[in-house]
């Protein structure tokens, strides 16, 4: 399930839930559901694209018709489930009443979303060599996906007047980011990701300032 050149996996599903990008093919469809319900039960290495056809109730050849390989297959399941992600996380954040809240739920929002899912969390925790290289190592592309995403947020507050015109959006999108990024990663010894009040603890003490723009000495 690598990335194309081009773009990385989480690029694409960006782009699909920007663009409201729909599947039309019922067949398709069915055979993503399908596949995300195999993955679920039984993992991605132990599933085979003939479980996927049976549990879709379609012969082998159909399966194949619509992804030509398991590797195509997986890449599109787990696409979608990061689209989703990034639709709850904008239906999250429109229940906030501030920027600064907004920032603290859009933090909980996204390691909730991830960790919980059961296809994302659960590979995360069980076959992370599927999911985290994706994720971190693929130049750095997939971080870049989501530091946009974030820093449109935060230009759509400084037009709004709720963030200071001064704020380096692409800096402070990049810190954040990158910290939610480690802790999907690496499991916390000190913090339980499975809290959400410390969560929101620790994002209003240290990501909440970040939404202050640093002075510079001339």
């Amino acid at each position: 399930m690598a990335p194309s050149d081009s773009e990385s996996l989480l690029e694409r599903a960006y782009i699909d839930a920007v663009e409201q990008v729909d599947d039309t093919d019922e067949t398709r469809s069915r055979i993503l559901d399908a596949a995300y319900e195999q993955f679920c039960r039984m993992g991605i290495r132990r599933s085979t694209m003939e479980d996927v056809a049976r549990r879709t109730g379609v012969s082998r050849i159909t399966v194949y018709r619509r992804f030509a390989t398991k590797d195509a297959l997986v890449e599109h399941v787990v696409r979608r489930e990061f689209r989703r992600y990034f639709d709850q996380f904008l239906v999250d954040i429109e229940q906030a009443h501030t920027a600064a809240d907004r920032a603290v739920l859009g933090f909980v929002s996204s390691l909730r979303a991830i960790r919980r899912n059961p296809l994302i969390g659960g590979l995360i925790t069980s076959e992370p060599d599927l999911v985290v290289p994706s994720m971190i190592s693929d130049g750095g592309r997939t971080l870049a996906t989501v530091r946009q995403f974030v820093a449109g947020q935060l230009r759509h507050e400084q037009r709004a007047g709720n963030v200071s015109r001064d704020l380096d959006a692409d800096v402070v999108a990049e810190l954040m980011v990158r910290i939610s990024a480690s802790f999907l990663a690496i499991p916390s010894q000190i913090i339980d990701l499975d809290d959400d009040e410390q969560l929101a603890a620790v994002a209003r003490q240290f990501l909440v300032p970040m939404l202050e723009p640093t002075d510079h000495p001339d």
